[in-house]
């Protein structure tokens, strides 16, 4: 028998409904500042919220344009039947409500009103904005993935310092170094050249800790650690010699051997800390899909494309579904003589005509998000889903070469 909690939507389920409705809000647009946002934090009174609305309607009488004063009061109205629904306070970690009359073409417009309660962080506090866009921004943050490592790779020629956000590698300083080669030039007596061959590695560490320190040191309190990258004694000469601000050398998760010190030593950095970086997301959708690969070049043991994907899912073959994070199609449903086929369309396209497999006249049934048709069929045959970022290498092949949605099975099939 199920539970309540056996039927509750993954999380990752949630993130992308949550982030479907953030991009149709990001699509409507108002003549005028007359789409109404307000964020509400879960310790602030329902009553003090309504009194706010209550004033900003009277106030928006004051608006010269009849139309914009009417669609502004409507949303505000809206907004405060919404707000009869809770008691003293919203639910925890708050609600967002949006209201306003968007443009629905041909100089139409009509009411929109949608209420969304934080997926996982707090609404840090109460805001209400009147604009032309629904205000979406401290929500989008909040999907951002979280975890923040600072990178730096160098050797004695170059350096490159970035960030780790979540899934994404950011590099954003580098530097070249003056560092003179191992062989002296004539003339100069062995000890002089090695002196000064060694004032100059210190000179080329300290500008790379000072590009580190500038970068890292305001944002040390968010920081989860930094990994420092390069080839033996480079990186242990950085690092034991304390040329980092002492509060971010207490911050250094550990040191990792890096062929290359360029920008795509960041990436090869963030691979070689994969044991330290275990519980974050750019290290698991990596995983997947090079078992996914390695599953693919064994035989029939994943699989891909929309099609062939959904009907292993049918079968229960599919231990794990992959779908592309940035995947944004809808299934079109056609009815062939009694006989459902199924086609996957780009969301912004018309829906196209279908030929049957057996030369039936096509008739369209049902459009639905292809997503949502997946996961349904996922959840009910006990698949795991996971989203995977187009963030890394194989993460855009997914997308790009396999259709956004692929899968690891149970054992194999045929199909």
């Amino acid at each position: 028998m199920s539970t309540d909690a056996d039927e509750q939507p993954s999380e990752d389920r949630r993130k992308y409904e949550f982030r479907k409705v953030i991009e149709e809000l990001q699509e409507y647009e108002g003549s005028g500042t007359q789409l109404v946002t307000i964020y509400i934090p879960d310790d602030k009174q329902v009553s003090s919220v309504v009194s706010h609305v209550i004033q900003e309607h009277s106030e928006a009488a004051n608006i010269k344009s009849k139309q914009t004063r009417t669609n502004v009061q409507d949303a505000l109205t809206s907004i405060k039947d919404r707000l009869r629904y809770y008691d003293t306070y919203p639910p925890d970690n708050g609600i967002v409500i949006f209201s306003g009359a968007v443009d629905s073409g041909g100089g139409q417009t009509e009411m929109v009103t949608r209420v969304l309660e934080s997926p996982s962080e707090p609404i840090q506090s109460f805001r209400y904005h009147c604009d032309s866009d629904f205000l979406t921004e401290p929500l989008e943050n909040m999907l951002l993935d979280k975890g923040l490592f600072g990178l730096i790779v160098l050797d004695r020629r170059e350096a490159n310092v970035g960030w780790l956000k979540g899934k994404r590698i950011e590099p954003v300083k580098s530097a070249s170094s003056l560092v003179p080669g191992k062989q002296r030039k004539g003339g100069q007596s062995a000890q002089r050249f090695a002196r000064l061959r060694l004032e100059a590695i210190d000179n080329f560490y300290q500008e790379v800790a000072e590009m580190a320190d500038e970068m890292m040191v305001p944002k040390r309190h968010d920081l989860d650690g930094i990994l420092v990258g390069g080839p033996s004694p480079t990186k242990d000469e950085f690092i034991d010699g304390d040329y980092l601000h002492h509060e971010l050398q207490d911050m250094v998760l550990g040191k990792f051997d890096v062929a290359y010190t360029d920008e795509s030593g960041l990436s090869d950095l963030v691979d070689s800390a994969s044991e330290v970086l275990s519980d974050q997301e750019v290290v698991k959708d990596k995983k997947q899909m090079e078992e996914f690969f390695e599953k693919l070049h064994v035989g029939n043991e994943s699989t891909y494309g929309f099609e062939p994907t959904r009907r292993n899912l049918i079968m229960g073959s599919v231990d794990r579904l992959l779908i592309s994070e940035d995947l944004r199609s809808d299934v079109v449903i056609y009815d062939c003589d009694g006989t459902d086929e199924y086609e996957m369309v780009d969301r912004r396209h018309d829906t196209p005509d279908h030929e049957c497999s057996d030369g039936a006249e096509a008739e369209v049934v049902e459009r639905e998000d292809a997503i949502d048709h997946l996961i349904d069929i996922a959840e009910q045959r006990g698949t795991e889903v996971k989203f995977i970022s187009t963030d890394f290498e194989k993460g855009e092949q997914l997308l790009d070469a396999f259709g956004g949605v692929a899968g690891i099975l149970r054992y194999s099939t045929g199909v």
